[in-house]
């Protein structure tokens, strides 16, 4: 190995860092440009989000400052931009000729540092199971009482067709709470009227402009600023009488 790479066996994983010696001068944002575009990466911001690592890491990149990144950050990034480990380090460790390396320099083997990498990778891996499972977990034991319950109210509502569904509803609620703690909204109630948005609305048939009242069919539902599913709605028009008096009795109710 010609001494390009130097690695820090003191510190652990999470602070363990590649060495290279590089000109201050060299700048690889062409490169790095390059990668982006390739993965359909549009900005430094949408890397850092997509890798998970900070804006701080991606500036070091641009600079060839590899000595003063991680190992996992590098990993995360490779991952991001769809290049191996290696090819990464390679593109963005260039060393200039007249560079030269201490012959004595104490520089691991390169099947040691890809072990480490391999380790790197199996352990990234496993974190992302655990915490997979754990949301799992906490899912579980938002709805418990769902869980328990539900089967139990459904074959009595087999048995009996005349069970009121009303009285179903209150097992329900877990469900809603999950919801919310997951930030997730209904975009309106079902039945209610509502000016047309051909981005929040999905007609069920007929026609309506922007503006034009609808009323809400099937519910949709938004997660922050993400819309999950448009709501169905029918253009006032469209409904049919019995339609109308059923609604205003239930709203005189």
């Amino acid at each position: 190995m010609s001494g390009i790479i130097a690695y820090s066996r003191s510190l652990t994983h999470h602070s363990t860092l590649i060495h290279h010696q590089l000109p201050s001068s060299q700048d690889y944002t062409h490169a790095l440009q390059q990668m982006m575009q390739r993965v359909g990466v549009s900005s430094y911001k949408a890397l850092s989000q997509q890798a998970g690592v900070s804006e701080k890491q991606i500036r070091k990149l641009r600079r060839g400052e590899i000595e003063q990144m991680r190992v996992d950050v590098l990993l995360k990034l490779s991952q991001a931009l769809e290049v191996s480990f290696w090819e990464l380090i390679a593109t963005y460790s260039a060393i200039a000729p007249n560079v030269k390396v201490a012959p004595n320099e104490n520089l691991p083997p390169i099947a040691e540092l890809k072990r480490e990498y391999d380790r790197l990778q199996a352990e990234l891996a496993k974190q992302k199971q655990e915490l997979r499972k754990e949301f799992q977990l906490a899912s579980l034991q938002a709805i418990e009482s769902w869980l328990l319950q539900w089967p139990t109210a459904a074959q009595k509502a087999k048995e009996n067709p005349e069970l009121a569904a009303v009285k179903l509803l209150p097992l329900v609620k877990p469900i809603e709470q999950l919801l919310q703690q997951w930030d997730v909204e209904a975009i309106a109630p079902v039945g209610a009227e509502v000016e047309y948005d051909p981005q929040l609305h999905q007609l069920l048939s007929g026609s309506a402009q922007p503006r034009e009242t609808v009323v809400v069919r099937y519910t949709g539902y938004r997660q922050g600023d993400k819309l999950l599913y448009r709501a169905k709605v029918s253009p006032m028009q469209g409904m049919s009488e019995g339609t109308r008096e059923t609604r205003e009795t239930r709203e005189k109710l």
